[in-house]
């Protein structure tokens, strides 16, 4: 089973070659470790490389496909964000507090994709307990931006979003409570899906807010999103929080014609809400051309501030994630990082009556977001106003100084989707959104992979 690697193979790329033996597992999974090896003191992506595991699977993906055992992910290489935890394997959710946490079972989803055949490389950076990041005075550094390693990635899932940018993994499982799978595709130019709330599994996932809580794939193709949902979505009855309805087939569902469909633009969020940079607005402008040249239906559509949303996620964010931490809060302060602190203790000044008026107020936007769709199959927006900014830029309070448009999907509890919408002249990419209804994966996957085709982004990766 040999055949040359070619560079930077995609999911569905290096699955094709690997099921026609003109891959082989064990040399895909050696070159990606050379790869870290050699890459990642730049990047700082990865906090712990596991080879024995990776090149074990490898070898056991190999053993399958020679006893003629099929698979999108049979042989492929994946990393998890290090919040998810991991058999056997040091699981510290960037923070000094579990730096010696070594979880004696995978989470459900990991142990889906292993089940699929696809190796383990190892645990992606992340921001402390994936809000207290990037901070510089934790046993690791941030993670760095592959197309200019003094950019910041976005966060919280920042590692997988450098890793799989930079080839050093070929897809992900990231987190997202209020952005943090879409931040990090965005600003490390992949893509990522945060799906409905209940359709994965976080059995095993270090929480954050539980009321906002998800996780989803991180890949460089919208098409290696949906094989890797596949995988790991579905009713799991071991959480409480697992919805039981059937899972798609969403790569299948990929080549669905999309003409026809109504897509709401959402103009007043990048151009009064949160003004966003010229070059944004001139993505967003050729994003509604592309979708149109589909013969997509392209209006205007309205919805609450920004703000609104923004205020009503940071509210629920603040309150869930002091009261998980408040007793090492209490006898741990200084082990947590400075950006941690200044982030989560806030949380611990909110009243009771602050909290239900939040949560109240949610169920109200649900409610009007839900409404809009019975208009539209999916609204489209930027990922975020401006591209990568400086790492030294990043500021402790940015979650309260502007708001995130991502929070829009987690207080809705709606899968959203970014993927590479183009770049700005200095070579930065630029994220587009696009959001469905509740259990609308299947569309907006659809969507998103047609657009990107049109976009031509997938052609580039950074110069590394």
């Amino acid at each position: 089973m040999k055949g040359a690697i070619p560079d930077y193979p995609s999911i569905a790329e290096a699955g094709r070659l690997i099921a026609q033996k003109r891959l082989s597992p064990v040399e895909l999974a050696r070159s990606l470790l050379s790869r870290i090896e050699t890459l990642n003191p730049r990047l700082n992506a990865f906090i712990t490389v596991t080879p024995e595991r990776a090149l074990a699977g490898a070898r056991a993906a190999e053993r399958a496909l020679r006893a003629g055992r099929k698979g999108g992910l049979l042989g492929i290489p994946l990393a998890y964000k290090d919040v998810i935890e991991t058999e056997g394997v040091l699981t510290t959710a960037h923070s000094r507090l579990l730096a010696e946490n070594v979880p004696e079972r995978d989470a459900e989803t990991v142990a889906r994709l292993t089940a699929a055949g696809a190796p383990m490389l190892g645990k992606l950076a992340a921001h402390e307990f994936a809000i207290g990041g990037p901070s510089f005075d934790l046993p690791w550094p941030p993670a760095r931006n592959p197309w200019d390693p003094r950019r910041y990635t976005g966060g919280s899932s920042s590692g997988a979003g450098a890793a799989v940018a930079a080839g050093l993994c070929l897809g992900a499982l990231g987190t997202d409570t209020g952005g943090s799978i879409r931040l990090p595709a965005a600003y490390c130019g992949i893509a990522g899906l945060k799906p409905t709330p209940g359709l994965v599994s976080r059995r095993g996932v270090i929480p954050l807010a539980p009321s906002l809580d998800t996780i989803g794939p991180m890949a460089w193709t919208v098409e290696d999103c949906a094989i890797l949902l596949d995988a790991i979505a579905g009713h799991d009855p071991a959480d409480p929080a697992s919805v039981p309805t059937a899972a798609g087939n969403y790569a299948r569902a990929l080549a669905t014609p999309v003409k026809g469909l109504r897509v709401g633009v959402l103009r007043h969020f990048y151009e009064r809400d949160v003004p966003a940079s010229p070059e944004v607005q001139q993505m967003m402008a050729r994003a509604m051309a592309g979708f149109r040249t589909l013969g997509c239906r392209v209006e205007e559509a309205t919805l609450p501030a920004v703000q609104e949303y923004n205020a009503v996620g940071r509210i629920i964010v603040s309150a869930e994630a002091y009261a998980l931490h408040e007793a090492h809060l209490k006898t741990r302060l200084s082990d947590y990082s400075r950006v941690f602190r200044i982030r989560v203790l806030p949380g611990g000044l909110l009243r009771a009556a602050d909290y239900i008026a939040a949560q109240r107020r949610r169920s109200d936007l649900i409610a009007t977001t839900a409404r809009l769709f019975a208009e539209f199959d999916a609204l489209i927006y930027p990922t975020t106003p401006i591209a990568a900014p400086m790492l030294t830029e990043q500021r402790p309070d940015e979650g309260f100084l502007r708001p995130f448009l991502t929070s829009v999907a987690n207080v809705t509890a709606m899968p959203a989707l970014t993927l590479c919408g183009g770049r700005t002249t200095s070579g930065l990419p630029l994220g587009l959104e696009i959001m469905g209804p509740a259990w609308g994966e299947a569309t907006i996957l659809s969507l998103g992979n047609h657009i990107e085709q049109v976009s031509g982004t997938r052609a580039t990766r950074p110069a590394l």
